[in-house]
């Protein structure tokens, strides 16, 4: 569904380096990092919003500079910048941007509007950030893409609208013809809906690897720190002290054998994101 090949973009003194991954039809990837890492960045390079310096992106076998009408027929959006008319009301904006993709359904539209209790009528301008992402939302799902790109949209959600999101884009992805890209620093949610982790750090990949890939190649250590000092240091990612012992991520692997008296758990998402980053800025 979506292969990123190599993607290199210089923005001023920012730059996105020599980034790859790829989704199959039918998964969720969450692509995570801190602010400022360039998450946002590769989403627009995907919508062909940014042409790359070097490298390739394809959506559906198309790729997004070259076949720039098929792909955007097939990309939905949910982005934190707002590219829609806020003196038009919701369905007009609905139908006026509907006329730029073959499968848009105003009926689903509206279905959507009721669902996410907006209304219709109002003018775009007058609802509050997360009343426009959910109409972002809406009319991303009236189009039916195949894939959805979604910058950080939940952060605005209440967390009752989040669960029906994230049922949402579980429920899209279930014909294995769909995808989802969410770029969100809520870890939690991806822990229930993500099948990929896409790691971004200063414009660079840290990692793209399924959750099974993730949660067996990381290990959270706590315990006695002379004990966790055992481990060789090249396989600690980080190492955080505390007032009754230490804890750590560590690199992991089935060979390795672990001291009886520490504890051994798979990491989160956000266990992997924190120690990666405070890792990093010791180094």
């Amino acid at each position: 569904m979506l292969h990123v090949n190599h993607i290199t973009k210089y923005l001023g003194s920012f730059r996105i380096h020599d980034i790859s991954f790829d989704l199959p039809a039918g998964y969720i990837m969450g692509l995570i990092g801190p602010n400022g890492a360039g998450k946002s960045t590769i989403l627009q390079m995907i919508m062909g919003l940014y042409q790359t310096e070097f490298g390739n992106i394809l959506v559906a076998g198309n790729d997004v500079i070259q076949n720039e009408h098929e792909v955007k027929n097939d990309i939905g959006y949910v982005l934190a910048e707002d590219l829609f008319l806020e003196n038009l009301t919701l369905l007009e904006n609905a139908d006026m941007y509907g006329k730029y993709y073959e499968r848009y359904d105003r009926k689903i539209f509206l279905s959507y509007c009721r669902r996410f209790e907006l209304k219709e009528t109002k003018k775009l301008g007058k609802h509050s950030k997360g009343e426009k992402l959910k109409f972002q939302f809406a009319f991303a799902l009236s189009h039916d893409p195949k894939l959805l790109l979604l910058d950080e949209p939940n952060a605005s959600f209440d967390p009752e609208f989040r669960k029906d999101f994230l049922k949402i884009i579980t429920e899209f992805v279930a014909d294995e013809k769909h995808s989802v890209v969410l770029a969100t620093h809520l870890t939690k949610d991806l822990d229930r809906v993500a099948d990929y982790i896409t790691f971004i750090n200063h414009g660079e990949l840290v990692f793209s690897l399924d959750r099974e890939q993730m949660e067996e190649a990381y290990r959270i250590i706590s315990g006695e720190e002379y004990k966790i000092n055992l481990i060789p240091k090249e396989r600690i990612v980080y190492k955080e002290k505390g007032k009754y012992g230490a804890k750590a991520l560590i690199k992991h692997n089935k060979a390795m054998q672990y001291d009886k008296e520490v504890s051994v758990e798979r990491p989160s998402i956000e266990d992997v994101m924190y120690y990666m980053v405070k890792g990093e800025k010791v180094c």
